[in-house]
């Protein structure tokens, strides 16, 4: 028996991302980048998450904190995000993060110490009988595995992280990816919903039709419509091949430490809600989505390498890079038209094939987070 996607509708109606970005995206772990972004007491980065602000940071003995972006006093964003650095209206405002030591917030100097506490008040005086440790920033949780940064917006009710990626830290346990390095970069922006690139992601009977460069390197992605794929072991090259490149092979060196199936076999997963990892035996693309409406989603794919490779005098990851960018580049054209299509008035919902089994995963994800709520919903 073949079985259905999730309603079309939900891949398309605002109402039903909103719903979404209430009970998922403020109620899960999300992944926001990698830990050497934030590399020093002091570093910081303002995010867009979902609609709210967001200061991660590193405190002055180099642990990572978040806060939302609001001073508690009139509610002022304590920090300009990138798009306001530069000052709106001709006028560049003081305050933000202060020479690494404290936050202040640009309207009426109330400051806050990188843990979050509220140090000082101006002209606030003891008869005021206020309690400054009823005061500190609105925090968010931070967690960190194999060099990532994940946050929680609503700490209350975060599950515990360790026991979330246990799955994935067993499967990846070889590969040395808290000690990578970001040696390339690329953003992206795709006119399909978060869900569909997630189901994109989760099988591999496109990847004949769509990937050709691709199934030369691992011709078993399109062998009986990429089915019975052994991920837990990882996938198999062709003959002669070790990574993902066009020829399948590199000058890198492959990371220490890898047992013989993992040295010519590449491993991937999907780490709820937005973080695919796709590793091979020299270097790592990651994905990091965040969904910016029911038709929008950008996605930031870095490309991870051991930093005794990038060291070297004249290193290029272009070709790991480049065969990334097309393979990408044809998933995220054929999302865009699965986009396109499910907006037909005859199209309610799709059919998983028996080979896309693990998509089955993903409505499961999702209905029992938001199906109740979408209940009410009509299309």
């Amino acid at each position: 028996m073949l079985e259905s996607t999730l309603p079309s509708f939900w891949y398309l109606n605002n109402d039903v991302f909103q719903i979404e970005r209430e009970h998922i995206f403020m109620r899960e772990w999300l992944c926001v980048g990698r830990k050497e972004q934030i590399p020093n007491p002091g570093s910081h980065r303002v995010l867009d998450l979902y609609g709210e602000s967001v200061l991660l940071l590193r405190n002055s003995d180099g642990q990572l904190r978040a806060f939302y972006n609001v001073c508690r006093h009139r509610g002022a964003r304590l920090c300009p995000d990138a798009h306001d650095a530069l000052g709106s209206h001709g006028v560049t405002l003081s305050g933000g993060v202060m020479e690494s030591r404290s936050i202040r917030c640009p309207y009426h100097a109330w400051t806050y110490s990188l843990d979050g506490d509220l140090l000082r008040a101006p002209h606030l005086k003891a008869e005021t009988e206020i309690d400054l440790a009823n005061l500190s920033l609105h925090s968010v949780s931070v967690a960190s595995w194999g060099g990532f940064v994940f946050v929680h917006l609503t700490p209350d009710e975060a599950p515990d992280f360790p026991a979330q990626i246990a799955t994935t830290d067993t499967q990846f346990q070889r590969y040395p990816l808290a000690e990578l390095g970001i040696g390339h970069s690329i953003s992206y922006e795709v006119a399909a919903n978060w869900k569909v690139i997630c189901e994109n992601y989760n099988e591999c009977y496109h990847c004949g039709p769509v990937h050709p460069e691709l199934c030369e390197v691992v011709p078993v992605f399109k062998q009986r419509g990429g089915a019975e794929l052994d991920w837990d072991r990882g996938v198999p090259h062709r003959e002669g091949a070790v990574t993902f490149t066009a020829s399948g092979t590199t000058e890198r060196r492959m990371f220490p430490g890898l047992n013989a199936d993992e040295r010519i076999r590449h491993k991937g997963d999907l780490v709820y809600p937005n973080l695919f990892l796709s590793a091979s035996s020299d270097h790592v693309a990651v994905f990091v989505l965040q969904a910016k409406s029911a038709n929008l989603t950008t996605i930031d794919c870095h490309f991870l390498f051991e930093s005794h490779e990038m060291s070297k005098p004249g290193f290029d990851p272009s070709d790991a890079v480049d065969f990334w960018h097309k393979v990408n580049c044809q998933d995220w054209a054929i999302c865009e038209r699965v986009q396109q299509g499910m907006n037909s008035r005859v199209h309610r919902a799709g059919i998983f094939s028996p080979m896309e089994d693990w998509n089955l995963d993903i409505r499961r994800y999702v209905t029992d987070r938001i199906g109740a709520h979408v209940s009410d919903l009509t299309e």
